[in-house]
């Protein structure tokens, strides 16, 4: 089957499995990391919020740009396992007014977080303002809403969108259309479930202009469909598949002023919150002397949710 380039070939669960490389051990009844950092919030204020890492079972969609996998288990982990992880975050990191439970994968999967959990875990997290967890679009269901009302607070799902661009998405073997994200968002929205998208910047067969356009088109298509904020990703090499596709030339990591130029367009429309990724942004800049300058531009950005003067840079213009 082919893909947006002509020639290109989509890759297969069992190609991207072989091209990976080992996994790192996880303790199934610790969060392999965790950490409390400010963001945006939907009312406008920046607060703290806890990202639990949870060490759970492996997401069993095999998407050709995910390195998640890394801290997975290959079973799913025992009962009671993500209650005492959560509850480890919760007593070792400073206070903090929202959290997000991220799992590698997706929160409604029973093969990766046991449902007979989930009235122990909304317990740990009631007390936030907002409770945000990952899930992919097809599983999006009345669990959902059953753990909102569990939690008794406002839940958000973040959702891999990556693109709206569909022969991309396609060849991202996400299992998913358009069709899926956008009912999953009207489900979501019918029931007071704030959402979260993830867009990726420039996935492989796409050249840099290309990348900052379907970028762009990919945040309004989740703004169309209710999206409360979008998070833009610079895709990346690490994950074994990524770096064969970069060594064939089909892929080539995205340039940090691309990163700028989507959250310079679309945060300009007002419609929601935009995030930049800023997660080892350094790699991203081809002019060290001003890399620096455009990552803390574009966190300043992410806290304020309003432009700032772009950075001029005597070496790269």
């Amino acid at each position: 089957m082919t893909s947006n380039r002509p020639g290109a070939v989509n890759h297969t669960d069992t190609e991207i499995l072989q091209a990976r490389g080992p996994k790192n051990s996880v303790d199934p009844f610790r969060p392999y990391h965790m950490l409390v950092e400010q963001e945006h919030c939907a009312d406008g204020k920046v607060e703290d919020v806890a990202t639990v890492f949870l060490s759970n079972r492996e997401c069993p969609f095999r998407c050709l740009m995910c390195d998640l996998w890394k801290n997975t288990t290959d079973d799913r982990v025992p009962v009671g396992a993500i209650p005492e992880q959560i509850r480890h975050a919760v007593e070792h990191l400073p206070p903090a007014r929202h959290i997000k439970l991220y799992n590698s994968g997706n929160f409604f999967d029973a093969q990766a977080i046991p449902q007979s959990d989930f009235s122990e875990i909304a317990s740990l997290v009631a007390g936030f303002r907002t409770v945000i967890v990952e899930n992919h679009p097809r599983l999006c269901n009345d669990l959902c809403v059953d753990f909102q009302n569990l939690c008794g607070t406002q839940l958000e799902v973040a959702i891999g969108l990556e693109t709206s661009h569909q022969p991309t998405l396609q060849q991202l073997n996400k299992q998913m259309t358009t069709e899926n994200f956008a009912r999953a968002c009207e489900f979501l929205r019918g029931h007071g479930i704030r959402i979260r998208a993830f867009i990726l910047l420039k996935p492989p067969d796409t050249s840099e202009e290309q990348g900052i356009e379907r970028a762009i088109e990919s945040v309004r298509f989740a703004f169309d469909h209710g999206v409360n904020c979008c998070s833009v990703i610079p895709t990346r090499a690490g994950n074994g598949i990524m770096d064969r596709l970069q060594h064939s030339g089909r892929f080539q990591p995205p340039e940090l002023r691309s990163l700028e130029s989507v959250i310079n367009e679309t945060l300009g429309w007002k419609r929601g919150r935009v995030f930049a990724d800023l997660w080892e942004a350094e790699q991203f800049s081809e002019c060290p002397p001003c890399a620096t300058a455009r990552i803390e531009r574009l966190n300043t950005i992410n806290l304020s949710q309003r432009a700032t003067s772009p950075v001029v840079c005597g070496h790269c213009g």
